[in-house]
């Protein structure tokens, strides 16, 4: 999709700070970090959003978007003091880009209830 912000960087059109890459996702730091960690993990198929991954395509889409969204963790020495994985689906939901992505968040202690 070539309006998409996250299919063209997934492409590598416009420039991102990556961290790692998969046959399957890509994963960059924030230009808004919420926490001293802050990667987004963006599937490059595109999807929408949670919702749009409803069928056994799109389950094989989010379990190789978490899976190096925890391998990313593990690279960046999250995984003594833990980690936050967070997809927000929907306006409501604090999506801001109509394309499935995980937030991982860490480096410091996450409050409870996120906002």
């Amino acid at each position: 999709m070539t309006d998409c912000i996250f299919c063209r960087i997934a492409a590598g059109e416009i420039p991102a700070n990556i961290v790692a890459r998969s046959e399957d996702a890509v994963a960059f730091r924030d230009l808004n970090p919420q926490a001293p960690t802050h990667v987004l993990v963006v599937p490059l198929a595109h999807l929408a959003n949670a919702a749009a991954a409803d069928s056994e395509a799109g389950e094989r889409v989010l379990g190789h978007t978490l899976r190096l969204a925890v391998q990313v963790a593990a690279q960046l020495g999250l995984l003594p003091g833990g980690y936050r994985l967070v997809l927000n689906n929907g306006k409501d939901g604090g999506q801001s880009v109509d394309h499935l992505h995980v937030h991982l968040l860490g480096g410091r202690r996450l409050a409870w209830p996120p906002g």
